[in-house]
């Protein structure tokens, strides 16, 4: 059952050419997609295949500035046609809308209006304004899980989206500001990117609503805090490249699910890092690389992997991540990165074997 499903469920992320690689960015996260449900292929046709093949072999009426393939016949691929709008009269079969890499600014109710099936809608690397959004035209996408606006120029996430999202991608826009009840009905939203933006503060009732949020990527942001007021759910989150002044014993403590956290590029420096912040019973993995650390501050044993590399640590002592339990210590570390410091092997304690002993790969 396991190879049947690890079958079905394909990653695409395959880069053959620079032009390919907006194609599959997407925010940086990569699109699964489950053929089962009948999903089409996530790479661009463009170069791919001869529009004239399409057109004389699939009976089904497309856009003239679209390709429409005949193997997935509810998507569309109206992507990188330098198109200024949204084709007009989309066939309501449309299921699969891909309109990335166009010029496009505006987003109006009637461009979707003979489409009621959308699931997706991928609009990276457009021209997208917030104040040339019509709101009705995605509220009333009630099927749509999957909405895609990376690499825009949008200044604030919409205030009404559609309920059944799953994922919304907003990486790398001008957002400093998140629309009052944006997020109050996106009870199934698991994912959420919007690093690379301009948001500064969160307020306690910007994130109200998201319940089942898994994956939070803010970085890149003009953070100076770790925000206050984040989802309980998460387990992914994501704030290197924030300039933070620092971490105190809270910065975490309301995440009781967090597995991965990642806050490389930060600034970070071991006097303003309270040394139990990260003592999450949780957390699996540790990104803290490329910061300006003296220490390696105490994490949990549940701690699978840790990036210190690239910090200003001098020694190496296995008493911030081994415990003590009867005559033995133990640590679950499989990873630990200590390249780039200013230490060598020979620095290591010599009790580190025996706390490290899952340990499969240390770089010093």
């Amino acid at each position: 059952m396991a190879l049947l499903y690890s079958a079905v469920l394909v990653l695409l992320f395959v880069c053959h050419s620079a032009a390919d690689v907006s194609d599959t960015d997407y925010g940086g996260v990569p699109l699964w997609i489950n053929r089962f449900l009948g999903e089409p292929s996530v790479l661009s046709l463009q170069g791919r295949m001869d529009p004239a093949s399409f057109r004389a072999n699939n009976p089904q009426e497309c856009p003239l500035q679209c390709d429409c393939p005949i193997q997935w016949p509810t998507a569309l691929y109206c992507d990188h046609r330098g198109l200024a709008d949204i084709p007009e009269s989309l066939p309501d079969r449309t299921q699969y809308l891909f309109l990335q890499g166009n010029n496009i600014s505006s987003l109006s109710s009637s461009a979707l209006a003979n489409v009621t099936k959308l699931r997706w809608l991928i609009l990276d690397y457009n021209q997208l304004k917030s104040e040339k959004l019509d709101q009705a035209g995605l509220q009333n996408q009630t099927q749509l899980y999957y909405l895609f606006a990376n690499h825009n120029r949008l200044s604030s996430v919409p205030s009404t989206l559609p309920s059944g999202l799953k994922q919304l991608r907003l990486a790398y826009n001008q957002i400093s500001s998140i629309s009052p009840g944006a997020f109050q009905n996106l009870l199934n939203l698991t994912l959420l990117l919007l690093q690379g933006n301009r948001l500064q503060v969160i307020t306690e009732e910007d994130f109200k609503g998201l319940l089942s949020l898994n994956l939070l990527d803010l970085s890149e942001n003009w953070f100076l805090t770790v925000p206050r007021y984040l989802p309980a759910s998460i387990e992914q989150l994501y704030l290197s490249n924030n300039s933070l002044s620092g971490l105190d014993q809270g910065s975490f403590v309301s995440l009781l699910n967090l597995k991965y956290l990642r806050l490389s590029h930060c600034g970070l420096q071991s006097s303003s890092v309270h040394q139990q912040v990260f003592n999450i019973s949780s957390l699996v993995e540790l990104d803290l690389s490329y910061n300006k650390l003296i220490t390696i501050p105490t994490v949990p044993t549940t701690l699978q992997y840790l990036y210190m590399e690239a910090n200003e640590i001098q020694e190496f002592t296995t008493t911030s991540f081994c415990r003590e339990v009867g005559p033995m210590s133990y640590s679950r570390m499989k990873m630990l990165r200590l390249d780039g410091n200013k230490m060598s092997h020979q620095q290591l304690p010599s009790d580190w074997v025996f706390c490290l002993r899952v340990l499969e790969r240390i770089y010093i």
